[in-house]
């Protein structure tokens, strides 16, 4: 690999504790330690189970719990959580979650500046970025700020046992994207490439252990790890084209989040694969093979895990697509391959039919990267 001798990278500052059990062991402390004593646990109606026990667990300094987070962070949904933080007297929120829960935990955060304990729940990766999401009037906007930065994440795979086999799945496909997504940003570097391909190793190998037994712990852990190394790619680096096409998918038309950049992924990185050689190569190492679109659409096992194939099966309109591709084509942003109208309506094309991905010649498919 030629080195890359000219880049940049910013440490965030967080604290990550990783250990079973460390969502109500653990969770407590890190508030301490933050100096909190009036915390808002926030989550799904979905994770409210798990939100409870960290409420308790938090005992006196639990402000309350608010469990109302929902998919792609819905501006309204907003205004309510800054109201109860508010009448709480909160000085400081506990997600506790997916994505959605995390990103309303973001979202109070760049409304109040008050600071932020994450404990996931799924493979998002959200919790270790300084990447914002609101949904407005069919519109999803992005943007950073390191005030939504979490100042404390407690991993605790004990959490993510309770996740049904597809949900699983579609969940680590997500954090996957991330990573592959890093790997061809303008902003790349050597250390990124590092955790990117160790993150996508280790996804790869326990995703296939979690079909088989989704009880097996230590491939949760593997899992969860992963999770992590991929959310960190992400917020280091700039998103490209699949990021945004997720965004508008989401926002716009409402598809869910996990399962949508399951759909997408194989397609854009088919895309961008002409443009992106040495990403190629870092994936190649990192999966063993050299068709790496069609790995990554390899991953819930031919459909039988029960995750989507395609945009059709989430409830995208054929009709929808040109719409979605001038969206999407319509902002400027960060992408190796040149973005237009008709190369993006060519990648949701694919995604709506729902078939492998074109990864050009495949006389190579087979062979393992030296």
């Amino acid at each position: 690999m030629t080195f890359r001798d000219e880049f940049s990278y910013e440490t965030r500052p967080v604290r990550v504790v990783f250990r079973p059990g460390a969502a109500v062991t653990a969770t407590p402390g890190e508030a301490a330690r933050l100096g909190l004593r009036r915390l808002l646990v926030v989550s799904g109606s979905r994770g409210e189970q798990m939100a409870r026990a960290v409420a308790d667990a938090l005992g006196d300094s639990c402000a309350g719990l608010h469990a109302e987070a929902r998919m792609h962070v819905p501006v309204e949904d907003v205004d309510r959580a800054v109201a109860a933080v508010r009448a709480a007297g909160a000085d400081g929120c506990v997600a506790v979650g997916g994505g959605s829960a995390i990103g309303l935990g973001k979202a109070i955060a760049l409304r109040t500046g008050l600071p932020l304990i994450a404990v996931p729940s799924t493979y998002s990766g959200s919790e270790m970025t300084p990447v914002w999401g609101l949904t407005e009037h069919g519109t999803k906007r992005t943007g950073r700020d390191p005030v939504v930065q979490p100042r404390s994440v407690v991993y605790d795979p004990r959490l993510t046992l309770s996740l049904p086999v597809p949900l699983t799945v579609t969940s680590g496909i997500n954090a996957l994207a991330h990573a592959v997504e890093a790997l061809y940003a303008p902003d790349v570097s050597p250390l990124v490439s590092v955790m990117a391909e160790e993150g996508v190793r280790a996804m790869a190998e326990a995703l296939p252990r979690l079909a088989g037994d989704p009880a097996d712990l230590d491939a949760r852990s593997r899992a969860l790890y992963a999770a992590w190394l991929c959310g960190a790619c992400l917020g280091a680096t700039t998103m490209g084209l699949h990021h945004k096409l997720c965004h508008v998918l989401g926002g716009t038309y409402g598809l869910p989040h996990a399962e949508t950049h399951t759909v997408v992924l194989p397609h854009a990185l088919a895309h961008n694969a002409p443009a992106a050689p040495q990403a190629l190569t870092v994936l190649r190492r990192a999966l063993g093979t050299y068709d790496v679109p069609r790995a990554l659409w390899d991953l819930d096992l031919a459909g039988r895990l029960g995750t989507p194939r395609s945009l059709a099966e989430l409830g995208l309109k054929e009709a929808d697509l040109t719409p979605a591709a001038a969206r999407a084509a319509g902002e400027p942003y960060a992408n190796p391959r040149e973005v237009t109208e008709e190369g993006v309506r060519g990648v949701l094309l694919a995604a709506f039919e729902g078939g492998p991905p074109d990864s050009g010649s495949r006389t190579e498919g087979d062979r393992k990267p030296s």
